[in-house]
């Protein structure tokens, strides 16, 4: 009797074990579980967010307001503080008397456009016009310098035509040159140079590389600059010839005349 009630006993606590261990077993599988689908959103959230981080760093396009004021005789917006950000419609970046740049931005020179640059003054090599870009980015502080330089020079009024103030420089934004021939320095900075077989060379393929007059003739109201045969301004080979075609500047083709 003694014998059978141990073994008895001794089947229980068995039995009562194996119930433990399943317990334990499946306890353990569900954690497993739940925890891998724990595991899962966290990295489709970190999927997400690191594509979100990337989008950021694309530019955007900034909805000009029209302005509450009207230009003064000079073109600008009286009293007008630069802003902190700059301004780009249909993906160009603009950089006029109305639109001007932050005093912090300092992107140097644009290496497309140099490589643009460099394509079509070794084009114009080849036709036998040595053209040079003897004038290409400059920083707030530069041009600051040299626009007071013109004003001392010439007084603002006169400085305005030709000379933009600090922040308001499309050389400031890495995509514009002053160009010229070379051996015909007195004709550099002079609406002579259109004039020129080199200058006229220049107006009638810029756009193929990418490039537009930015201040042609007879615009000065819509641009706020005088004509200025030497000052191209890369935008793209489609844009460009876009522009060329209508004949129009680069605010008519952005819609902010």
């Amino acid at each position: 009797m003694k014998n059978n009630r141990l073994l008895l006993i001794m089947g229980a606590l068995i039995s009562v074990a194996l119930i433990v261990s399943i317990f334990v077993v499946y306890n353990y599988k569900n954690n497993q579980v739940n925890s891998a689908s724990d595991e899962q959103p966290k990295s489709t959230e970190t999927n997400k967010s690191t594509g979100q981080d990337s989008s950021t760093t694309e530019k955007t396009d900034t909805t000009p307001e029209k302005p509450e004021q009207q230009p003064d005789e000079n073109g600008y917006l009286p009293n007008q503080t630069l802003p902190t950000e700059p301004t780009y419609i249909k993906g160009i970046l603009l950089a006029n008397k109305i639109y001007p740049l932050p005093s912090t931005f300092a992107p140097e020179e644009n290496p497309e456009a140099r490589q643009a640059l460099n394509q079509m003054l070794e084009a114009a090599k080849q036709q036998g016009f040595n053209l040079v870009a003897f004038s290409g980015y400059r920083s707030f502080e530069y041009q600051t310098t040299l626009y007071n330089n013109y004003v001392n020079r010439d007084g603002q009024a006169a400085a305005d035509r030709y000379s933009a103030r600090p922040g308001y420089s499309e050389h400031q934004t890495g995509l514009a040159f002053d160009i010229g021939e070379r051996g015909k320095e007195d004709l550099w900075l002079t609406e002579e140079f259109g004039e020129t077989p080199a200058g006229q060379w220049l107006f009638a393929h810029a756009q193929e590389y990418g490039f537009i007059l930015r201040f042609p003739q007879n615009k000065e109201e819509i641009t706020g600059y005088m004509y200025e045969s030497w000052h191209y301004r890369y935008v793209g080979k489609d844009i460009a010839k876009e522009i060329a075609k209508q004949s129009i500047t680069l605010e008519e083709y952005l819609g902010v005349k």
